[in-house]
């Protein structure tokens, strides 16, 4: 759909064609520049924001460092005012002038934005909020990354809930994106799981959970490692053989690792989390982790502490970090520096995150320095997206915590709940799937609400509510979009938005306050691009749901006598609909259609 609004010029960053506030912007800017020579329209642009409650855009006129008081210029813009197909109203106050749209033109054109991007798409792929800012450039996401045979506990959730998100934002910026999967599968605990497994193994338990199995074992040999120092020794040599390629003490542990595999691909399966490539410290080849060390050695930074190597980065405040163990065997830092250096070779990329707990920080930051010293141009293309811990996250019952047992509960919780509404619960086809997966939004979006620096408390009760701003009642707000098409048949089809007259809602605040909304979701997914930060759209996906609450009481459909006003109004909650279900599956939850 080509808009009907009058043709503007052009500002650098902009696109009106994926984003129609866009053009309201310029027009904003233009009006600005025009009235105070010699600022220019960029300029002017650049000062256009969103308006503080009840204004659409504010511009603070000291921000330009124009000759004049602030009242002298704002006069110069207003006095000649007349409100045209952008703008509505201007009023001055103090040093800033605040724009109200032109309602008619902000609803009609976002409305047709949104259902052109969803269902008239070049790509064939609904792409509203979507942007091309990262085309033809290349990013690696390591995400998730759990031990092999320790448990997927709550750090490796907040790592595999975020990276997941970042996924799908880099898609949506037209990144290509490759996503890994950096596995805890290598490393001495390997040595005292063989030490173990001859002991507790059994291939029947290994074949039916193999991560639990091979925890189970871990644990008994570690206590049995307390009372026999025997043990560790004979698990440091078990190590040392497999690092050696002693191919009778690595055909266990492949079948371990494939097992172990299949099983969290399952579980990935169930979080609507996938990635290209599952990849681990075993992949890691010797030959940069060698250079490495050679490198650093000639560069004056390696120092000897009893046949140990450590890396001496105290002039940067990093401290000393151990690059290999006094036996010879490589530790998980020389093995992060060569896995770097190996992806660089294969990718290429443009950019790599890491995303890694902030218990890590110091870490990442040595890691990143001794790739720089190392003298790799790219090194300043390495990111870190931290996060906070989760505290007191258990079940119920306050026992260990595998990921599977947290999304077992959270399902049961949600079950119990629909059961209690007879009418409903039987309509839905498959409640075991709706009410695992109203758990699984209730757990996602209680982790990525607040800033993910911040360490959060888990609550179930909190969580799995539907009152309040939780997982459920983003679920909730979905569904009964959804179900607007099934209660008002008789006004579907809906003829082509050309055709539909949207004139009736430009009078209701309720409409306006939707659309508007609805208009700032591609600047939404911008600044979350800039923040890597999932709680802005988490907050755009609140915000929107309860501004659609509120409309429901006036803006009715069902039973609206007039019928222009009826498909407008249903039009205007589809489009919600679209951009709900867009925002939720940016933060990886599937959107339901019942429950």
């Amino acid at each position: 759909m080509v808009s009907s609004l009058p043709s503007l010029p052009h500002v650098p960053g902009t696109d009106a064609s994926s984003c129609i506030l866009d053009a309201f912007r310029i027009a904003i800017a233009k009006r600005v520049s025009d009235a105070l020579p010699p600022l220019t329209l960029d300029q002017a642009y650049v000062g256009v924001d969103y308006g503080k409650k009840g204004v659409d855009f504010t511009v603070a006129l000291p921000r330009f460092r124009l000759p004049g008081k602030p009242d002298e210029l704002a006069a110069k813009v207003v006095s000649n005012f007349q409100p045209d197909d952008f703008v509505a109203s201007i009023t001055h106050d103090k040093q800033f002038l605040h724009f109200q749209l032109n309602n008619a033109s902000l609803i009609r054109e976002v409305l047709h934005q949104i259902h052109t991007l969803t269902y008239e798409s070049p790509t064939g792929k609904p792409s509203y909020g979507t942007n091309t800012s990262g085309a033809g450039k290349k990013v690696v996401i390591e995400f998730s990354s759990p031990n092999i045979a320790k448990s997927f506990h709550v750090g490796h959730l907040r790592s595999t809930i975020i990276g997941a998100f970042l996924v799908n934002l880099y898609k949506a910026c037209g990144w290509d994106v490759v996503s890994l999967n950096y596995l805890g599968d290598w490393g001495t605990q390997f040595g005292m799981i063989a030490v173990g497994f001859e002991k507790y193994g059994s291939q029947e338990e290994l074949q039916k959970d193999a991560i639990k199995h091979l925890y189970d074992v871990y644990v008994k040999v570690s206590r049995d490692a307390e009372s026999d120092p025997n043990v560790k020794v004979e698990a440091a040599q078990f190590f040392k053989r497999m690092e050696d390629g002693d191919e009778s003490a690595l055909v266990n542990w492949r079948v371990w690792r494939e097992l172990s595999v299949r099983k969290y691909v399952e579980e990935y399966d169930r979080l609507n989390v996938s990635f290209d490539r599952y990849t681990g410290e075993s992949e890691v080849g010797k030959e940069w982790q060698e250079k490495a060390l050679e490198q650093l050695d000639q560069l004056g930074l390696i120092t000897d502490v009893n046949g140990a190597k450590l890396v001496d980065l105290e002039q940067w405040k990093m401290g000393k970090a151990v690059l290999r163990k006094a036996d010879g065997t490589s530790i998980y830092l020389t093995r992060d520096i060569a896995g770097a250096i190996e992806r660089y070779e294969r990718y290429q990329f443009d950019k790599m995150i890491y995303v890694v707990a902030s218990q890590q920080d110091l870490h990442l930051a040595q890691f990143f320095k001794i790739l720089h010293l190392m003298g790799f141009p790219w090194a300043n293309r390495l990111e870190h997206v931290n996060y906070g811990l989760v505290l007191g996250m258990s079940t119920r019952k306050g026992t260990a915590v595998f990921l599977d047992q947290i999304i077992k509960e959270a399902s049961s919780v949600m079950h119990e709940q629909m059961k209690r509404n007879e009418a409903k619960y039987n309509a839905i086809e498959d409640p075991e799937m709706v009410s695992q997966e109203v758990g699984i939004t209730g757990i996602k979006i209680q982790d990525m609400a607040a800033k993910r620096i911040n360490n959060y408390t888990f609550n179930w009760d909190r969580m799995l509510s539907f009152e309040g701003d939780t997982g459920p009642y983003l679920q909730y707000a979905h569904v009964r979009l959804t179900s607007m098409e099934r209660k008002n048949p008789e006004l579907l089809p809906l003829p082509p938005p050309s055709q539909i007259d949207t004139s009736s809602l430009a009078d209701s605040s309720h409409a306006r306050d939707i659309a508007i909304l609805l208009g700032s979701y591609p600047d939404v997914v911008k600044t979350a691009m800039k923040t890597h930060e999932p709680s802005g759209v988490v907050t755009f996906a609140f915000r929107l749901s309860h501004a659609i609450s509120s409309a429901w009481e006036t803006l009715v459909v069902k039973g609206e006598q007039d019928l222009d006003k009826a498909r407008a109004r249903l039009w205007l909650y589809l489009c919600a609909r679209d951009v709900l279900g867009a925002a939720m599956r940016l933060l990886s939850i599937r959107p339901l259609e019942r429950m």
